[in-house]
């Protein structure tokens, strides 16, 4: 009984190390996930604190113009001061400057409430905000794969494979930022700074990539026969159709012919005027009967 009163009094400390080892490492497991899942709300509070920011600094430079503003007072006197001064300018200009601030910190401020309760809302089986934004990422490559992989829309638009073209070349660059900040895996550790830029990177990404592929449609457009100016081919009019025959086989040249016939020396001929009676190909037999006497063709 003495050993074991003896033993415990030496290892007594081994019980409570363990419990706070597993303690910890429990905290830190869960203090990860909830890091994770509350990514987003704090990218959100990231922005509301840099909105804050423009617009104090919106309201200082506001300050400052209406220093300058009484500066010119003093110096050339109210009677001479023109009211489009530069310094009543620069003065319009820090106001306007400061509204804009002023708005993007209240549209902040409401995007803050909406991510807490979507946060608040969420369960632990919903995706973590890095996994959606990389969802989407995925999303646009793999729209733009598919230009890539399949031939006939390499074929229907060869805009979007030309990367001297200005949009094609801008959405290689906004994708080339975007794969940049990308993480490695959607549980890497992300601070809300890092979370900001990609996200803005992704949302460029998706604007350059449909800005692009608008404009590759139109100039697939503009390439049909018929539309966008494009001449259509010879004998056909622009719906695709062909001139109707007239009754003798011949298509229009036989109505245009006729009435060539009986135009003005030096007038244009006319090409939609009818022509009535639609002159016949050979000479009308006499009233006896008797053939011409040149020609080869068989009177009717």
């Amino acid at each position: 009984m003495e050993s074991v009163l003896l033993v415990m009094e030496s290892w007594w400390w081994i019980a409570p190390a363990a419990a706070g080892a597993g303690a910890i490492g429990y905290g830190a497991l869960t203090t990860g996930r909830r890091r994770a899942r509350r990514l987003e709300l704090d990218a959100a509070r990231h922005e509301e604190l840099l909105a804050f920011r423009a617009r104090q600094a919106a309201r200082a430079r506001v300050r400052a113009a209406q220093a300058d503003v009484l500066s010119a007072k003093a110096r050339d006197g109210i009677a001479s001061l023109s009211p489009m001064s530069e310094a009543r300018r620069a003065l319009q200009a820090a106001k306007r400057a400061e509204k804009q601030a002023m708005l993007e910190l209240r549209a902040s401020r409401s995007r803050v409430k909406a991510v807490r309760a979507g946060y608040s809302a969420a369960g632990r089986s919903a995706p973590l905000p890095l996994e959606r934004l990389m969802a989407e990422h995925d999303a646009v490559t793999a729209r733009w794969l598919e230009y890539e992989t399949d031939a006939a829309r390499a074929l229907a638009f060869p805009q979007m494979l030309e990367s001297r073209h200005p949009y094609t070349l801008a959405f290689l660059q906004a994708q080339r930022d975007a794969h940049a900040l990308r993480p490695a895996s959607a549980r890497d550790r992300m601070s809300p700074e890092t979370f900001v830029a990609y996200r803005r990177a992704v949302r460029a990404l998706e604007a350059a990539f449909a800005t692009a592929e608008r404009d590759a449609q139109r100039a697939a457009r503009a390439n049909l026969p018929g539309v966008g100016g494009r001449s259509a081919a010879p004998g056909v009019t622009g719906s695709g159709t062909r001139p109707a025959v007239g009754a003798t086989g011949a298509t229009g040249a036989t109505g245009a012919t006729g009435a060539t016939h009986g135009a003005t020396p030096g007038a244009p001929a006319s090409r939609s005027a009818p022509v009535w009676p639609v002159p016949s190909r050979s000479p009308r037999p006499s009233a006896g009967g008797e053939r011409p006497a040149s020609g080869g063709e068989t009177p009717r």
